[in-house]
């Protein structure tokens, strides 16, 4: 562009007035571009988690809230920003990534988006401020609510998930661990703990990072056993912790609130201890002598009884189940079992757990529990 009143050679003369705000008008069209664009980006990714949160957990209130945000966007999507989009002038709309190609979970698109959103709120908070200083500042807190929105909705997921799973692996180490655990996947197992007591730490990160991945895979909830760092390192949906582990309270600093925390109790007094503590779920047992839990006499199906009067949290009886005395710990009160030889060490570990899925199914559902 040439400077208004400067001598053209080419022509022989001076070149015409350049309009003295042209330029400004045009970076204006870029920035109106840019919000367009991104204004776009925001409201598809809210409405992909709002249809989740209406059709897949049909949850009114997490409805709304997506969209309250979708409507606020709209707010400030004006006609300018809408007269100023160039589709087929756009470089960017070839561009894709191999990521994008595919979803492995419902957790992966749901991360996806929100991670989309918030990208998009960002450069609205930005470039917004060059339109409406305000727009700045109502982006930025919009950003903070997708935050929230985003921490609240993947615990809310997790808990979900928590109530409806009746069977709980803990693994035992094994050559072929990651076979046997997704063999059990495949059998409808939706709550796996990594438990390895030997292994040095980069071996137990190499492996949770694949369980990490199956569990995402078949839509189950991945725990890490005693570990708060390694369950943040592989992004674990929390962690299960011993009564000589951490407190549950400086786990909960540690882990936020939207991640799971599990208490292994032997009594009564324990239990009461761990829910009290702010545990969002807990293991009661060991009901039967097992070499998992060598030098602790069992606690026995009357613990379990207790549990099944008194325990207003999901709770998993533990220790020594296996398919021939289940139903006996049924019939005691349980409707939820966590096991590990039974088919950590089984031959067929996907019939193994349909096997227990099939009896502890039969169960009615307690009062206070929520189905998706």
């Amino acid at each position: 562009m040439k400077e208004a009143g400067c001598y053209d050679k080419s022509t022989n003369g001076v070149v015409a007035m350049v309009e003295p705000h042209s330029q400004i008008e045009q970076i204006q069209q870029v920035v109106y571009r840019i919000l367009d664009a991104n204004l776009d980006r925001a409201r598809e990714g809210l409405r992909i988690i709002e249809e989740w949160c209406r059709f897949g957990l049909n949850n009114a209130q997490m409805t709304l809230e997506c969209k309250k945000e979708r409507q606020e966007i709209a707010r400030w999507h004006t006609v300018q920003m809408r007269a100023a989009r160039d589709t087929l002038g756009d470089a960017g709309t070839e561009l894709t990534h191999p990521q994008e190609e595919q979803r492995t979970s419902i957790k992966s698109l749901l991360q996806a988006n929100f991670c989309r959103v918030q990208e998009a709120l960002r450069v609205v908070e930005e470039y917004g401020k060059l339109y409406n200083p305000n727009m700045g500042k109502a982006f930025k807190q919009m950003r903070y609510r997708v935050y929230n929105l985003e921490s609240y909705l993947m615990g809310y997921q997790r808990h979900q998930l928590l109530l409806r799973s009746r069977l709980y692996l803990v693994t035992s180490e094994r050559e072929n661990l990651l076979e046997t655990v997704e063999a059990a996947l495949k059998g409808g197992l939706t709550l796996l703990q990594y438990r390895n007591k030997t292994a040095d730490d980069i071996f137990r990160l190499e492996q949770a990072k694949k369980l990490r991945q199956l569990c995402d895979i078949y839509s189950a909830i991945f725990i890490i056993n005693d570990r708060v760092d390694l369950a943040l390192a592989v992004d674990a949906d929390g962690v299960h912790l011993g009564q000589q582990d951490m407190p549950i309270a400086i786990a909960r600093q540690l882990l936020g609130p939207q991640r799971l925390i599990g208490r292994s109790t032997t009594n009564s007094a324990e239990m009461q201890q761990a829910i009290a503590d702010g545990a969002d779920y807990v293991g009661v047992g060991p009901v039967y002598a097992t070499p998992t839990k060598e030098g602790k006499a069992a606690a026995g199906l009357e613990y379990v009884n207790y549990a099944a009067k008194n325990c207003p949290i999901p709770w998993f009886a533990i220790g020594g189940i296996d398919p021939n005395n289940v139903n006996n710990v049924i019939d005691a009160g349980a409707n939820r079992v966590s096991v590990v030889r039974s088919i950590m060490q089984a031959e067929q570990p996907t019939l193994v757990t349909q096997y227990f899925l099939s009896q502890l199914n039969r169960i009615q559902p307690e009062p206070n529990e929520s189905h998706v």
